[in-house]
């Protein structure tokens, strides 16, 4: 692969490589913190005694981060419009994205607060899951939303962070606040015996945590006066939102489409019985990890990408999206050998369930394929994110949706393994389907003008 003497030009470009990595890797590093939070979830749960702690945890952050990532455009809009004013040196631009993006998280937090009930009495009128998974998730949904102030803030802080080239303060953001929970997780759960209630309460106080570090950082970077006459200039002329509310709308309904895929694995499984549910709970840890490691590209990406565009820098451009091409490829390959050699050790770390253990042994070929075809999707979604083309992901992803709906509907005798043939054909879809679009644009020199007009 490297004996191509492009690709060995862009290995041996250390001051692009050194680019590349001082955003990939903080990010890829701070990124596993957050799947591994996820993983001692599943552990504390998995270790209950009854499986439907397990599947409760399971059903009940799965309609969290339902909601979570649905307004996760607050991060990627944010790192995107961020990006470009930064490589355009516009400082005014930059403030006045940070202001505008937490203007609208506070909104949608105290929407979220607002609505929790009929939220989640709509969303669990939909489970089949047991009685007992469905009154565990309550619980656990009834006591997480009290974390969106914090979330959806921490959200628009990384992402402003981010767009400035600098992932060190989301690295330190994302590291203590998935450390203050993992101990919250062991105090709550094994010390006062709290159960789901102590894994939803660690997940609350953690998020604030990491609000509290974050708004210490930004300070440090920016005056508190400068940043309230922005808040309340923002207040008072709202004219300048309309490209904002436009890219968030299109990633809006791309993360509607996404997590709509997740959310039904969670309750199809869940029809299909609590050791089916469970068993898919451990092994979209396995999917999990892949993501968060590659969403550390994926932000190098956004942010890399946004930058070169608002400087109209295609050589750079081009440079960073092949380098990011073979590590994203690289590290694909690690996860898909790393999954086959070691699925099964795997498993019985996250449960002792023997009836989960063996549910999930069946779909451990799924974890081989799936790193493969989805890095893919992964790294494009932070190119066109720093591109600020919202319409190209929200196009994309309803392709892929539709192509999930129809594999699952065609292969569904095959119960739980059509789960996971439709969700390797969604990642697949969204990869070839962006794949396309970048190759057109580049060829016709498209990407950086409809990037930023």
């Amino acid at each position: 692969m490297l004996q191509d003497p492009y690709l060995l030009s862009l290995f041996l470009n250390a001051p692009l490589q050194k680019k590349v990595a001082a955003i990939a890797l903080p990010m890829v590093l701070s990124n596993l913190s957050v799947p591994l939070l996820a993983l001692v979830d599943t552990a504390v749960s998995g270790h209950l005694e009854h499986a439907w702690y397990l599947g409760g945890v399971a059903l009940g952050s799965s309609l969290i981060s339902l909601l979570f990532f649905l307004l996760g455009f607050l991060r990627m809009s944010t790192t995107g419009l961020t990006a470009q004013a930064y490589g355009a040196n516009d400082s005014a631009g930059q403030l006045r994205c940070l202001s505008q993006s937490l203007l609208v998280a506070l909104l949608l937090a105290a929407l979220l607060l607002l609505l929790q009930w009929p939220l989640a009495q709509l969303a669990f009128s939909f489970s089949d899951a047991s009685n007992e998974v469905n009154q565990q998730a309550q619980l656990y949904f009834s006591i997480r939303i009290w974390s969106a102030p914090a979330t959806l803030l921490n959200l628009v802080l990384m992402g402003w962070f981010l767009g400035r080239q600098n992932a060190r303060y989301p690295m330190w953001m994302l590291v203590v606040t998935n450390l203050v929970n993992i101990l919250l997780d062991l105090l709550f759960v094994l010390g006062f015996g709290w159960q789901v209630a102590g894994i939803a309460a660690a997940s609350v106080v953690a998020d604030y945590a990491g609000l509290l570090l974050g708004s210490s950082l930004l300070l440090r970077r920016l005056a508190a006066k400068a940043l309230l006459n922005a808040l309340l200039g923002q207040l008072a002329k709202l004219s300048g939102l309309k490209r904002l509310f436009a890219l968030n709308r299109d990633i809006f309904l791309r993360s509607l489409c996404l997590q709509s895929v997740f959310v039904f694995i969670a309750f199809q499984g869940a029809a299909y019985g609590d050791n089916t549910v469970a068993a898919n709970a451990v092994l979209l840890s396995f999917l999990m990890l892949v993501s968060y490691a590659m969403d550390g590209l994926a932000y190098a990406a956004e942010s890399l990408v946004g930058k070169a565009i608002g400087a109209c820098d295609n050589r750079l451009l081009g440079n960073t999206l092949g380098l990011l091409a073979l590590w994203c490829l690289l590290l694909a390959m690690l996860f898909s050998v790393g999954y086959g050699l070691f699925g099964n050790s795997f498993v019985s770390l996250l449960t002792s369930l023997p009836e989960v253990r063996q549910h999930a042994a069946q779909y451990l070929g799924w974890m081989m394929l799936l790193p493969l075809l989805a890095c893919w999707a992964y790294l494009l979604d932070g190119v066109f994110i720093g591109a600020t083309q919202g319409k190209t992901l929200r196009n994309s992803m309803v392709i892929a949706l539709l192509g999930f709906a129809v594999s699952f509907y065609l292969l569904q005798s095959w119960q739980n393994h059509a789960l996971w043939a439709a969700l390797a054909v969604f990642m697949a879809l969204r990869s070839i389907s962006l794949a396309l679009v970048l190759r057109h644009q580049w060829q016709n020199g498209q990407l950086v003008q409809s990037s930023l007009s």
